[in-house]
């Protein structure tokens, strides 16, 4: 049994997003939001950190070649441990607001991919060891998500939640504190980017860059061409790549929409085929319920009406979906019965 004065280490529960990285510390709530992002400076051949989060996701594609910009997430799991590492005893020190001043680590619980392999589950808690846990717990994300979301988890009434991500989309269906059926794809916020910069560089001829792309889907996203015709317009710029000299275009919703007409079909697939393969008992409860959607792929203009429109289901938006997996990891935080049964192996 833990000591009461282990307390002391403020425990915290992890979102470590391909994008975001959220945490949760026991007895406070949400304290931290940040891109998941490290600015690496090799000084003599040895990678130094710069800066992590906003301060580094502010210098993306304008670093020297000493200096590189580095996301340690691929795809919702860990594609550079050291860095990766190094992120995560930043936001845990950030959390605790310094060098922790206390004899052991923090406990730690983090969400993980329903989908990651027992490689990728192993780095994720190799990392987070090594970045100063004393104990590392998983929870899978559709859970945490539906935790967070307020459903009905530990009752015998099946639930639905989508989550959608930087790096990764999660469907869960939930039961009596387990998932009944789950699937993951990785596909995101990422391949949306992805695909908008594809898109102006195939019909433009011009050359954006990560955070410009992204910029361009939060201000004029949408998952379906607006009635109008054309929408929202905003301004774009790069590198023509024809005569190698900065340009400057205009897009418009609808043509940002047929940009992300690819990875929305695909999101919707996986919604399908969760919904093929759920039992015919907790899907007549989903046709109660509906279907609800985190993570901050949700926030897509139009992206609840596709759902709804393909599944013939009510679709709904999380409230703070971009926080629900913190709050539902952070929830088993506090209560230690649920955290018993629901934590991944």
């Amino acid at each position: 049994m833990r000591s009461p004065f282990n307390f002391s280490s403020r425990d915290i529960a992890i979102d470590l997003g391909t994008a975001n990285t959220v945490i949760y510390v026991r007895g406070q709530g949400i304290v931290t939001s940040e891109p998941s992002v490290v600015t690496m400076e090799i000084v003599n051949g040895v990678r130094k950190v710069r800066a992590v989060g906003n301060d580094a996701k502010l210098m993306m594609g304008k670093t020297p070649d000493n200096i590189k910009t580095v996301r340690p997430l691929r795809a919702g799991v860990i594609a550079d441990l050291e860095v990766a590492e190094e992120m995560i005893k930043h936001f845990i020190r950030k959390a605790h607001g310094g060098p922790s001043r206390f004899s052991r680590g923090p406990e730690v619980v983090i969400c993980i991919p329903s989908g990651a392999t027992s490689v990728e589950r192993r780095a994720i808690r190799d990392a987070v060891s090594n970045a100063g846990a004393d104990r590392v717990s998983l929870i899978e994300e559709p859970m945490a998500a539906a935790i967070g979301a307020g459903l009905p988890v530990a009752d015998p009434v099946g639930s639905m939640v989508v989550d959608i991500g930087g790096g990764t989309t999660e469907v869960g269906v939930i039961s009596l504190q387990g998932l009944a059926f789950c699937r993951s794809a990785r596909v995101g916020g990422d391949r949306m980017d992805d695909a908008i910069a594809a898109y102006v560089r195939r019909n433009f001829n011009l050359l954006i860059g990560e955070g410009t792309a992204e910029r361009v889907k939060m201000e004029i996203g949408s998952a379906v061409r607006p009635a109008d015709g054309q929408g929202l317009t905003t301004y774009v710029r790069g590198r023509d790549v024809s005569r190698g000299v900065p340009a400057e275009i205009q897009l418009s919703q609808s043509q940002v929409a047929d940009a992300l007409s690819e990875p929305v079909a695909q999101i919707v697939e996986v919604v399908r085929t969760a919904l093929e393969n759920t039992q015919p008992e907790i899907a007549a409860d989903v046709i109660d319920l509906g279907i609800t959607m985190t993570g901050g792929g949700s926030l897509l203009r139009g992206f609840a009406t596709v759902i709804a429109d393909s599944t013939g289901l009510p679709v709904h938006v999380a409230d703070e979906p971009m926080l629900c997996v913190a709050l539902g990891a952070g929830q088993t935080l506090e209560d230690h019965v649920l955290r018993g049964a629901l934590m991944a192996a």
